[in-house]
């Protein structure tokens, strides 16, 4: 997993506009950081062995350097952990912590391990440190914003090792040193100077040199800064910039001072956008973010983006797309200033041109898969051509890229609660994009969070219809990991508001939900009431297909429960039905379950009449899986007439339609399953439609 926290704090990660990347200093911080993985702990000093992973904590001020740090302590030890290094970060750039739920979710998925939907903070972390048990890893966990954070993801396992990075002490773990970070030594900090400024400006007046770095208290990202400052000012002597900030001093920290100094001499337009970058999901920025925050082109706002990262007040993030993240350490000066010198209708104005454009750029993403669809190409030609995807992976791969900020956004949107209608629509257009390009399966567990996120918004906007859209497709998911006692809920509460709405969808939907709920329960009489219910709403609204289909999943209920009367009593209105309705194939299926029913109630020679005539239906229809299956079935009713021949003729049959016919992973389909309740049975819609 990509560890996307970058502090601007550290020799290697603070100098993005430098051409020499290499890790500057702290020479003895990592000497005692070494020594500390190989010190006896408590246990073992106790004679036991370590019950869980050794804990290193990196401690100091943002900007200090901590995650160059803990990045290079990695890069150092990393040969002694075979199966490899975890990063996740644990605080949002505002310093809010990041759920552990999300946080465990994601370093499973790192793993290539399933994150069902909607699973419980404490199941993920156990199967975190379940996986784990069994391997020796490093678990580089920054920003940190206390013991409680940590402790949850450490593995029951000494063979690993846990690298935090932290502001203080992380109180409650036990038998950890932390290693407090204060300034660079002035030899390395006067090196990351030299990388910025040149060699000869520092070379002609040292003196200077150590004086600027004495003002910004040795500290990585503030010499960042100040060296960004003057690398864009090749005329500017080092000596002047030491004076302005020494006449600037005062008793605080040297960052928020020389981060003030180079906002004040920025452009008023550069200025400007770079106060707004405090407003971009999780601190991450591509020219688009940029872009719609302030109000400008496209252009105008990817020349500023390259410029705020000469001046290391930006950092690129390694993507095949142009992107961005805002330095930890700097997001509190940018939002303090953000708030300061911009009205609060600018900053919600700016917040809703962000939304709007992500809406757009979702729109585009999805309307491009839909290649046959001429409303969707019209719509996509009627974007401007900045909002439009060149093919269909292009799409993909932004999507992909983009999605930690995405949902970020819908988060945001939700927590700022004055721009609903925006985050509605942001969120229908998020998950309409997602099973476009992904599928439901693969985007299940983003999904899920965004649902939850549509029902909050429709709870406190009291929308009915919404809240039941959100409750199905809640409790879908629910059922589709196998909490179906969760899904019962959510199809119960699913149910009230759509009466409340006065939704037939949303109610029939709920009816037939509770009833496929009870069904997987093993309570088949309940589901077939259910299923009644939800079927009489659709005779009353003259739904024929919808009926029909209605019919076979009470006769699947009755199966079930071994009342093979009811079951085909019920089989027939469903043949009956889809025949009215002219769907062959649904009538071929429907007959073949007849036929199924007819055998289980002993009835062998009408049951292979009934198979007979499914056999022409799924002819006509021209399902050659459906013939193969029903071939088979012919073969073992004969075969238990006691007429083998035909049954070997049958068999034939099958095996040359088989033959002929890839099937693919999936095999023939099962026709002793119900064909009414598959995972796809119910569609997962969108919590608004609007487009």
């Amino acid at each position: 997993m990509t560890d996307q926290a970058v502090d601007t704090g550290g020799a290697r990660r603070s100098a993005p506009a430098a051409t020499d990347d290499r890790f500057l200093g702290r020479t003895r911080e990592l000497k005692e950081l070494r020594a500390d993985i190989e010190r006896a702990g408590l246990d073992t000093i106790a004679g036991r062995k370590a019950p869980r992973a050794r804990v290193l904590l990196i401690a100091g001020r943002p900007g200090s350097g901590r995650t160059a740090l803990a990045g290079e302590l990695v890069r150092q030890v990393a040969a002694g952990y075979p199966d490899g290094v975890l990063r996740a970060r644990l605080a949002e750039p505002d310093g809010t912590p990041v759920p552990v739920e999300r946080t465990a979710r994601d370093l499973l998925a790192a793993l290539r391990l399933p994150t069902p939907a909607g699973a419980a903070a404490d199941d993920l972390t156990h199967a975190l440190r379940t996986a784990l048990a069994e391997r020796r890893m490093l678990l580089l966990l920054d920003d940190a914003p206390g013991a409680e954070e940590v402790d949850v993801l450490l593995p029951d396992n000494s063979d690993c090792l846990a690298v935090a990075v932290s502001d203080g002490p992380l109180t409650g773990i036990s038998d950890v040193r932390p290693c407090t970070l204060g300034g660079l030594d002035t030899k390395s900090a006067v090196e990351l100077l030299t990388r910025y400024t040149g060699s000869v400006r520092i070379t002609v007046d040292p003196r200077s040199a150590e004086s600027l770095v004495e003002v910004c208290q040795a500290q990585p990202a503030a010499l960042a800064l100040a060296g960004g400052w003057l690398a864009a000012r090749p005329q500017a002597a080092v000596s002047d910039l030491a004076k302005r900030l020494h006449a600037e001093a005062d008793d605080g920290a040297a960052l928020p001072r020389v981060f003030r100094f180079v906002h004040d001499q920025l452009p008023d337009r550069s200025a400007r956008i770079l106060r707004l970058l405090s407003l971009a999901p999780a601190g991450l920025v591509d020219p688009h973010t940029a872009s719609s925050l302030a109000g400008c082109s496209v252009d105008t706002a990817r020349v500023t983006l390259d410029e705020l990262v000469r001046l290391a007040l930006l950092h690129p993030v390694v993507s095949p797309l142009p992107q961005y993240v805002v330095p930890g350490c700097l997001h509190p000066l940018l939002r303090t200033l953000a708030e300061s010198q911009e009205r609060a209708g600018e900053l919600q104005l700016a917040r809703a041109r962000m939304l709007e454009r992500t809406v757009r750029l979702l729109q585009s993403c999805r309307a491009i898969t839909e290649t046959d669809n001429p409303q969707a190409r019209e719509k996509l030609q009627a974007l401007p051509r900045e909002l439009r995807f060149p093919t269909p992976r292009a799409a993909e791969d932004w999507l992909r890229i983009r999605r930690p900020a995405l949902l970020a956004a819908a988060r945001a949107a939700v927590a700022d609660g004055e721009l609903d209608t925006l985050a509605r629509r942001l969120m229908a257009q998020l998950v309409k994009a997602m099973v476009a390009h992904l599928g439901t399966q693969a985007a299940a567990p983003d999904l899920y969070g965004i649902h939850r996120l549509v029902l909050d918004v429709a709870r406190r906007r009291e929308l009915p219809r919404e809240q039941a859209a959100a409750l199905l497709n809640l409790g879908d998911l629910d059922a589709q990991t196998g909490r179906t006692t969760d899904a019962l809920v959510r199809y119960r509460s699913a149910l009230d508001a759509g009466r409340r709405a006065n939704d037939p969808y949303a109610t029939g939907r709920a009816m037939e939900s509770v009833g496929g709920a009870y069904q997987e329960l093993g309570d088949y009489d309940r589901a077939a009431d259910w299923f009644g219910r939800a079927l009489a709403e659709r005779l009353a609204r003259d739904e024929r297909t919808e009926a029909a289909r209605l019919y076979g999943r009470i006769a699947g209920a009755h199966t079930y429960a071994g009342r093979y009367g009811e079951a085909l009593r019920n089989w027939r209105a469903a043949v009956s039905g889809h025949r009215k309705n002219g769907d062959v194939a649904a009538q071929a299926r429907a007959l073949s379950e007849l036929a199924r029913v007819q055998e289980y109630a002993g009835r062998p020679e009408e049951s292979l009449r009934t198979c007979q005539e499914a056999v022409e239906w799924a002819r006509r229809a021209e399902d050659g899986r459906l013939q193969a299956a029903l071939q088979l079935r012919l073969a073992d009713t004969l075969e238990r007439l006691g007429d083998s021949a035909a049954a070997s003729l049958h068999r034939s049959a099958a095996e040359r339609m088989l033959s002929g016919e890839p099937l693919g992973p999936a095999g023939p389909p099962d026709l002793d399953s119900d064909p009414e309740h598959g995972a796809n049975a119910y569609e997962i819609r969108s919590a608004s439609g609007e487009d």
